[in-house]
């Protein structure tokens, strides 16, 4: 998780803990939280409502074989020349592999918040 990714979570995760808090009197009254914060951010990956309610919208998917090759030859990696999965599927996942050995991301993950969007790929 980079810097970034860490900050938005750990503002949001911050405004969820607050709402568990208020003071009557002059004494502060502490609501016992549902979620700790890995369990806050993976309501908000499954349960809709849950994470419109506080403004975080967590997508993650699969990159396909297309986007990966896209990524390594971004990066000035040499992919294998058998570039036939534009138009078919890699059926001996020598590609998938070969992508993997040289680390290429798998997953892509937008965080949203207030109108801003971080893209992390891993």
């Amino acid at each position: 998780m980079n810097k970034e990714q860490e900050e938005l979570l750990n503002e949001v995760y911050r405004k969820y803990a607050d709402s568990h808090e208020y003071f009557v009197d002059g004494w502060l009254h502490v609501i016992p939280m549902e979620h700790s914060k890995e369990t806050f951010v993976n309501e908000c990956k499954t349960d809709t409502e849950f994470s419109e309610r506080w403004g975080l919208k967590i997508e993650e998917r699969e990159l396909s074989l297309e986007e990966r090759s896209i990524i390594a030859k971004s990066n000035h990696y040499e992919v294998s020349q058998n570039i036939k999965m534009f138009v078919r599927v890699d059926e001996d996942h020598s590609l998938h592999k070969h992508l993997d050995d040289i680390n290429i991301p798998t997953k892509l993950i937008t965080l949203e918040y207030n109108q801003e969007k971080i893209y992390i790929y891993e």
